[in-house]
């Protein structure tokens, strides 16, 4: 049998890499919820400037306020639905932008610096760091991201393009999603030093692709405010699928660009992303993980808030908890599909 490097043991810490990566994950989590905070008080206009290094610093006197809130009076949506806000009105929902604007640069911070640290120290294990720059470069692109979303709503729109809202939100999952299961790995790898790194196995690409269809449409719901078509469950209304709906053409744009179209696929695509889930469940609890536990608990209780939100008439914390929740289940499905994906040494 092959015996380990010992310099590569005596160097590599992948327990205190694992550690670190969970600690962006958690952080990843927090910045989910605070944009969809961001997203349903209609906060993120209220910053109409890109400013990466100087706007982690907030208006800190009178003038710098007006400054502000003179940019936010030019864009459409503050003409079409805010006219007769005050500064003190603006300073609310400046608020939940700055501070998704200023977790995300928090989150640059906490994975480039301590990457910087464990490299130059040569604790990253072979292998691993060209996953943990690609991962970085990939949180730079978000950021650009960000603002290609908030850029579609300055000039036309009176709000994002909820196209792009997705893009935005399934960027920061992928990213949530890669960080954890390289930190799967890197666990894995200090308990066995020979150990492989996980494989995705046909059950896991299926139940996550159903998953990633259906957070899709969540975006979707959320960019089009589609939640608020029809506040009833099972029915929408008097009916499955209510009748007279006006439609775009070409059809298929209705899947896209109709809310009512977007929230009757997102309620009903629920259940066949669920059922992926449960099998992906199944299988792991097979190979002996506990996340199979954790996957079906969080699957039932995001279908149970999906409802929530839907008969409280998009009530901001039921659909706060449903946004939050669905960046936990994704976790507990990337344990999943890494437990189902493990090599034998």
């Amino acid at each position: 049998m092959l015996q380990p490097n010992a310099a590569f043991l005596s160097r590599a810490r992948p327990r205190s890499v694992a550690r670190w990566l969970f600690v962006v994950a958690g952080l990843i989590v927090a910045m989910v919820v605070i944009g969809g905070i961001t997203r349903l008080t209609e906060s993120g206009l209220s910053i109409t400037t890109w400013k990466p290094i100087s706007g982690i610093v907030p208006p800190l006197n009178e003038a710098q306020w007006q400054a502000e809130f003179a940019g936010y009076r030019r864009i459409p949506e503050y003409a079409a639905f805010n006219q007769d806000m005050t500064l003190a009105g603006f300073k609310r929902i400046f608020f939940w932008e700055y501070l998704h604007r200023l977790l995300g640069r928090v989150i640059g911070a906490a994975f480039a610096l301590p990457l910087l640290w464990f490299a130059m120290r040569r604790q990253i294990p072979g292998g691993y760091g060209w996953r943990l720059v690609a991962l970085l470069a990939l949180g730079g692109l978000q950021g650009a991201i960000g603002w290609w979303m908030v850029a579609s709503g300055l000039s036309v729109r009176t709000d994002v393009s909820h196209v792009r809202l997705a893009v935005h939100l399934l960027t920061a999952l992928t990213i949530l999603a890669g960080i954890v299961w390289t930190a799967l790995d890197l666990m894995a790898l200090h308990r066995h030093p020979l150990a492989h790194p996980a494989r995705l196995t046909g059950v896991a690409v299926l139940a996550l692709a159903l998953l990633f269809v259906q957070l899709v449409y969540g975006a979707f719901t959320a960019g089009l405010d589609a939640g608020y078509a029809f506040a009833s469950w099972p029915l929408m209304g008097d009916a499955l699928f209510p009748a007279g709906v006006p439609m775009v053409d070409p059809s298929w744009r209705n899947a896209v660009d109709n809310p009512i179209v977007v929230q009757f696929i997102h309620r009903w695509w629920a259940f066949a992303a669920a059922a992926g889930l449960v099998w992906l469940a199944i299988r792991a609890t097979r190979n002996g993980s506990k996340a199979g536990i954790w996957v079906v608990a969080l699957v039932t209780l995001q279908i149970a808030l999906g409802i929530a939100t839907l008969l409280s008439g998009v009530q901001i914390d039921v659909a706060v908890a449903h946004q939050g929740n669905a960046a936990l289940l994704l976790i507990a499905a990337v344990c999943a599909a890494h437990a189902t994906g493990r090599r034998a040494m």
